[in-house]
């Protein structure tokens, strides 16, 4: 079983919902990427996405393609990515590691290649956001091979037949943006939410997590109390870019444990 579904079934068991952050690897220093990660697993991270930095981030607004162009420039590729979680799962073995990014670089790397260096790095899923699932079947049985999850994006726009073909082919959770637009674009729609997860449900036996314009507390409670789990990117990465190096970890702490205590606030 991997780690994602132990980790949601234990969350469901307690009555509490998935808390994912988002942060890109290398930024804001690369020398501060493992602390980070550990901190917020510490603080109540329960599954961490990492992102992979690439050029053309076509899916990102710009605090998170601004966090990519800092990890470029810093020399950051896959084969780093990597091993930020080669380090971080020598130290934790539990708390679940998604990476998240764009076909290029794994195409670049070689997907066998990747798919193994992943497993053996300590990996437990992939959601490459331009590898749509009509054209996933062959990496989704790939990644399944190695116990590692493949996971997919669905947005409001997705038609009953995408969520089908998703439901088809995700494992670990599915991850539905929830506004129309780039990363950190918009404002949430809660009643929306509510609407639109059901209707997943429908086609998906994965948990639903929630992404997209959740900014604080209030709003990750709110989607929350509709959704499996919250997944929280641009606001983070925007915290963490005006930070000096000593205090990235702290701050990525406090802000998750703030998220986490509205999460598990009881009425």
């Amino acid at each position: 079983m991997s780690r994602i579904k132990t980790t949601f079934d234990q969350l469901k068991a307690e009555g509490r919902k998935a808390l994912i952050p988002f942060v890109t690897a290398g930024d804001p220093y690369p020398t501060e990427t493992v602390d980070l990660l550990l901190a917020m697993a510490e603080a109540g991270a329960d599954v961490i996405e990492l992102g992979v930095p690439f050029s053309d981030p076509m899916a990102d607004g710009p605090v998170i393609q601004r966090a990519g162009e800092r990890a470029l420039k810093h020399g950051i590729g896959l084969r780093h990515v990597l091993g930020f979680v080669r380090e971080f799962r020598a130290r934790n073995d539990k708390t679940p590691m998604v990476l998240m990014g764009y076909a290029n670089p794994v195409e670049r790397y070689g997907l066998d290649a990747f798919v193994a260096d992943a497993k053996d790095a300590g990996v437990d899923g992939i959601l490459i956001v331009d590898y749509p699932p009509e054209e996933c079947e062959d990496f989704a049985a790939k990644l399944r091979a190695a116990d590692m999850d493949a996971i997919f994006l669905l947005a409001p726009t997705s038609t009953e037949a995408r969520m089908a073909q998703v439901g088809k082919l995700a494992s670990g959770y599915v991850y539905y943006v929830s506004l129309k637009g780039v990363t950190g674009a918009g404002h949430l729609n809660t009643a929306a939410v509510a609407e639109a997860v059901p209707r997943i449900k429908q086609h998906v036996s994965t948990p639903v997590g929630v992404g997209f314009g959740i900014r604080d507390g209030a709003t990750a409670r709110a989607v929350a109390d509709v959704s499996d789990a919250v997944v929280i990117g641009s606001k983070l990465v925007e915290l963490l870019e005006r930070q000096p190096a000593d205090n990235v970890a702290s701050t990525g702490a406090a802000f998750i444990r703030d998220i986490r205590a509205a999460l598990d606030k009881k009425d």
